[in-house]
């Protein structure tokens, strides 16, 4: 792993794997893809099935940085059920309604003190297992939303965070990559995330410059994965992807490749693109206090 001495215009590079803990064939993904491939860092889910297991993997693994990828839509709270009442459903797991939850969680002023409850009970999840916190990202990129955004920054002050996910995505990058890729002429979530961006560099926090996964979440091909690193702009970028050794686990989601992912995060491809670009990578903390 290279390291970070002289980066001045220098292209860095982060390659994260979301939802580590989700399942054994992620566990089992992330710690391949580390190992054989390019993957530098993953984002684990502190209250998912195999959460146990990933955390026990990860110690094994001292140079994968590991970071808490908060889960407040399509999961389940680690605080029990009742305690988060207003952002679950009947059966206990969180609400995947995000346009009416996120309403909630704005305007309802218990709602918002059982969220600032349930983010501490998974920043207070992560520490207990020991693990260096590289990042912090949200499933979804929740923190997209302003209150989710500002607990986090809260929270996480007490918990050391650095350094955070900023899903701001430059369509040029995929073009050049893929010309036939349609740009998008008008993207909120775009100016979500830049503005977004902006209020957490403001706090102190590292974040890359672009990210790259949201337009080919779940279908980041060898051929992608390899023409995003090569077509890296100077700066900081985060390529997030969600390997797995199969296409379907409970909880996955329809239509994603996950398997192919994980083949694209160790061929041969991606680490040429790597290697004759002179591109370091590493993990968040690998880069902070790093001149852009």
């Amino acid at each position: 792993m290279a390291q970070p001495e002289g980066l001045a215009g220098r292209r860095r590079l982060i390659v994260t794997a979301d939802d580590f803990g989700a399942d054994a064939a992620v566990n089992d993904a992330v710690i391949r893809a580390h190992r054989q491939g390019v993957l530098t860092a993953a984002s684990l889910m502190v209250a998912a099935p195999a959460a146990g297991e990933a955390v026990a993997l990860a110690r094994e693994a001292p140079t994968l940085a590991v970071g808490l990828h908060l889960v407040l839509v399509d999961g389940r709270p680690a605080l029990p059920p009742e305690r988060v009442s207003h952002l679950v459903d009947a059966s206990g797991a969180f609400r995947n309604d995000m346009a009416a939850a996120g309403a909630t969680m704005f305007f309802h002023p218990v709602a918002r003190h059982q969220l600032a409850a349930e983010i501490a009970a998974q920043f207070a999840a992560f520490a207990a297992t020991g693990l260096a916190l590289d990042h912090v990202n949200a499933h979804k990129h929740f923190h997209l939303h302003p209150t989710i955004a500002g607990l986090i920054l809260r929270i996480g002050a007490r918990h050391g965070l650095k350094s955070i996910r900023a899903p701001y995505e430059p369509a040029a990058i995929l073009a050049a990559v893929e010309p036939r890729t349609a740009r998008r002429l008008a993207d909120p979530m775009a100016l979500m995330a830049r503005v977004l961006r902006g209020r957490l560099r403001h706090a102190g926090l590292r974040v890359p410059d672009q990210t790259f996964g949201l337009r080919w979440s779940g279908a980041m091909t060898a051929p992608r994965l390899a023409g995003l690193i090569t077509h890296l702009p100077p700066g900081l970028s985060e390529i997030y992807l969600h390997p797995a050794t199969v296409d379907a686990y409970p909880g996955s989601a329809p239509g994603y490749r996950y398997a192919e992912e994980l083949s694209a995060l160790v061929s041969p491809q991606a680490r040429a693109a790597i290697d004759s670009g002179q591109v370091h990578t590493g993990g968040f903390q690998t880069f902070v206090g790093a001149i852009a």
